[in-house]
């Protein structure tokens, strides 16, 4: 396919960039309690600026260290003293042909309680104690912090009016005052300036996904009755004072460019009429349209409906891409949007239809860097795709709390950007039993280091448990993790062999130097509970147990028991889901629950919790409450057993003390 729009110029304001694939901004933790970029933060956007995008909007920048620090590893521009380190990265990205805007931001009501006036103390902390001072922090400090802060013993966050918690940060809030606003206003101005400084080509005003600026332009969180608040003229005034400043220091050829959500999405949560919908935030774009900004970057929600802007795997590509084509009716700006884009096809059309001008890749960057030189290259079938699965998010905000930073479970080497493997392979034979995703990315490393590597897989494809994982309804992007990898490793000459039941007769005559077993696991069947009427998650997404009209009973609530539960519903069955502890899937990120329980719900799940299973009979399951041993038998046709995996050691077992 020719990508003619995707690899053609295009201006925002007078910077000119080289093709339509713009970096969406995401945090990852690659930053200081100072503010300052790191070398590893450095490295990482160079990386992208090689893999050839045209224009990278850096992640959430502060403006303000009391209120504004959102992560202890976030960039900031609330200080002088961070424009070198902020010149160099941008020196780097632009020796690529990349340009290089800066995000600025502040949380409002979506901070942690904790965060308010931590990382000034950390800053003066790290100077006196360095290192030490991290294991204070995160050890000794952070633990006792999170347990005041669930019980709203810290400081408020900062927000336009006092307001409900916001959704996962969940901290109470404090109105500003109208002096505490204009303060914030000169701080964003002060903040672009220290951009232009340092030789950025511009600043992205961070107004969407439920952060402070967003907060003013909604009335569910703008109750104010001062000029900042009341009519959407009033609720945009934060906003366009900021615009006015950076247009009077920065001067006219400064690229702004606003990040909006249009549509805060409360309708599709069931709360229709709450905040505001797609008609005013098209009158919001307009606005900004005619006060002569340079581009609109379209987003949507916030973090009370978080799915909508940052979506699970079960979402459609493109389901919010008429958000972008509505505002692009409103403006005669560039239009940037992320819009789930997932391939170069979808991104193509989508500039060719009119419905932005930009593509804003911002996960699908994060597990592959190169992802644009591989278009470009004609290389397209070797782009590992992201799958949505969350991994990048939710290890960011688990490791923010350890000074860590986030991972992704497709590109390994997030974070380790120059990190090169050893070339030490010499041409040495290496076996690897197992063609699913341990399977297949040491196949890869191996390859790359230079090992002659051959792949055995008994089935007749790739895949492993992600072939199980797949089956649920809407996960058909799990797929895409090996078959990607099986080209990827294709193209470096492995040799990937399928239907071969590796044993130790096979593994000896192939004479190998090293044996890599990546045989799996099988989900755990405990005897007690075999009968006629039971089976384990595998037998139903595998197909090889279907069932129809049954009242089935799913013990264990994990992501797993949830979505193979969803995909009993849809075979028309009635579920009730089991689960020993006190809440629906412990332990899983939030965002996946929610993608869940509305769709078991609808469907008519029943939900046990607090209660587990203490024996099966043909038509009936005897459950005990745990919290008073009372006993409960429950009506059920079939038992599916979801109590997690073990490792498939049999092969390791049989091999792992013969000399290769």
């Amino acid at each position: 396919m020719e990508y003619s729009n995707l690899f053609s110029p295009m201006k925002i304001g007078n910077v000119e960039i080289k093709n339509r694939v713009v970096m969406a901004p995401m945090c990852m933790g690659f930053g200081q309690y100072n503010g300052c970029a790191t070398k590893k933060m450095m490295d990482y956007y160079e990386e992208r600026a090689k893999g050839g995008v045209g224009l990278i909007f850096t992640e959430i920048t502060r403006v303000n260290d009391v209120t504004g620090a959102s992560s202890f590893g976030q960039l900031g521009m609330s200080h002088d003293y961070q424009i070198p380190a902020l010149k160099e990265m941008a020196a780097r990205v632009h020796k690529h042909g990349c340009k290089i805007m800066v995000e600025l931001h502040h949380p409002g009501r979506q901070n942690l309680g904790l965060m308010i006036g931590t990382v000034p103390l950390c800053v003066v902390g790290d100077k006196l104690m360095g290192n030490l001072y991290t294991k204070v922090l995160t050890g000794a400090v952070i633990p006792p912090g999170k347990k005041l802060q669930d019980r709203d013993i810290v400081p408020r966050v900062a927000a336009p009016s006092k307001c409900e918690k916001s959704k996962m940060s969940e901290s109470v809030n404090k109105a500003l005052s109208t002096k505490g606003v204009k303060k914030l206003i000169c701080q964003f101005i002060e903040g672009a300036v220290r951009v232009k400084k340092a030789g950025c080509d511009g600043v992205e005003l961070h107004a969407s996904h439920g952060y402070l600026i967003q907060q003013f332009l909604s009335p569910n969180t703008n109750k104010r009755t001062d000029e900042y608040g009341g009519n959407l003229e009033n609720r945009m005034r934060f906003l366009m004072e900021i615009i006015d400043g950076i247009r009077k220091n920065c001067g006219p050829d400064f690229p702004i460019v606003v990040r909006l959500t249009v549509d805060e999405m409360y309708d599709k949560i069931g709360q229709k009429g709450r905040g505001y919908d797609l008609p005013e935030g098209l009158k919001m774009a307009k606005m900004l349209n005619d006060k002569g900004i340079d581009a609109i970057d379209v987003s949507s929600a916030a973090y009370d409906t978080f799915n909508y802007w940052l979506e699970p795997t079960t979402f459609d590509c493109g389901w919010r891409k008429y958000l972008a084509a509505e505002v692009k009716k409103v403006v005669d700006i560039p239009v940037i949007a992320a819009n789930l884009i997932r391939s170069p096809k979808q991104a193509e059309l989508q500039l060719k239809e009119g419905i932005q001008d930009f593509i804003s890749l911002g996960r699908p960057l994060i597990a592959d860097p190169h992802w644009v030189n591989k278009v470009q290259s004609g290389n397209e079938d070797l782009i590992k795709r992201c799958v949505c699965c969350l991994y990048c998010f939710e290890s960011m905000m688990e490791n923010a709390y350890k000074y860590d930073h986030g991972h992704c479970s497709v590109n390994t080497f997030v974070g380790r950007e120059c990190s090169e493997p050893k070339k030490n392979g010499k041409g040495r034979k290496v076996l690897i039993v197992g063609a699913g995703p341990a399977g297949l990315m040491a196949a890869e490393l191996m390859a790359k280091r230079g090992f002659d590597v051959t792949v055995f897989e008994r089935e007749k494809e790739v895949g492993g448990q992600l072939n199980l994982a797949k089956k649920p309804p809407h996960k058909e992007k799990m797929n895409w993790v090996c078959t990607d990898l099986l080209a990827n490793v294709k193209a470096l000459g492995v040799k990937v062999e399928f239907g071969v039941e590796a044993d130790k007769s096979i593994i000896d005559s192939c004479s190998p130097e090293i044996v890599i077993n990546a045989t799996g696991g099988n989900a755990v069947f405990p005897k007690p509970f075999k009968g006629n009427n039971v089976s384990t998650v595998t037998e139903i997404l595998n197909g090889s147990v279907k069932l129809e009209n049954k009242k089935v009973a799913v013990i264990g609530s994990g992501m797993t028991g949830l979505e193979t539960s969803e995909l009993l519903i849809e075979q028309g069955n009635k579920v009730t889901i089991i689960e020993m502890a006190d809440k629906i899937a412990p332990g899983a990120w939030f965002q996946h629950i929610d993608d869940a329980m509305p769709k078991l719900e609808h469907g008519g799940t029943k939900f046990y919790v607090g209660h587990k299973l203490l024996s099966i009979n043909d038509d009936s399951v005897i459950l005990e409450r745990i919290k008073d041993k009372e006993q409960i038998k429950l009506d059920v046709d079939y038992v599916v057993l979801s109590l997690g995996v073990k490792p498939d050691t049999v092969l390791y077992d049989e091999i792992k003390y013969s000399t290769v």
